[in-house]
């Protein structure tokens, strides 16, 4: 058996104010459980944070494709619009559609008076 030394003096108040050692291992299991349990957590959090952050970047990546499929059919269209208007696009649909160009406009005054030459 081991034998502790008699202290005396200002050894043994110091003594006195320190707790002795009841079975150091009962009362570090709580605190090394609590360690544990921290460090699973945060790690469960990031792999958590992590996937959130990785479905995120998949759903950006969709909606960018479908803006780009977006802008490409808007574009084709703005072609098609801008082959529409042009003038000689214009005169060949509407003598396709029988029109005729008009001639010299005539107009009335508030007078009664006619400016040009009307024609049928």
């Amino acid at each position: 058996m081991t034998r502790t030394p008699k202290l005396r003096g200002r050894a043994a108040r110091l003594a006195r104010l320190i707790p002795a050692a009841r079975g150091g291992g009962a009362a570090r299991t709580p605190f090394v459980l609590l360690v544990v349990l921290l460090l699973g957590g945060g790690l469960i959090g990031l792999l958590m944070l992590n996937s959130a952050l990785s479905e995120g970047a998949f759903k950006i990546g969709d909606l960018q494709r479908g803006t780009k499929s977006l802008t490409d059919e808007e574009q084709a269209l703005q072609r098609d619009v801008d082959a529409y208007s042009a003038p000689d696009a214009l005169q060949r649909r509407a003598h396709e559609l029988g029109m005729v160009p008009g001639g010299d406009p005539a107009f009335l005054d508030p007078d009664g008076s006619v400016k040009g030459v009307p024609s049928a």
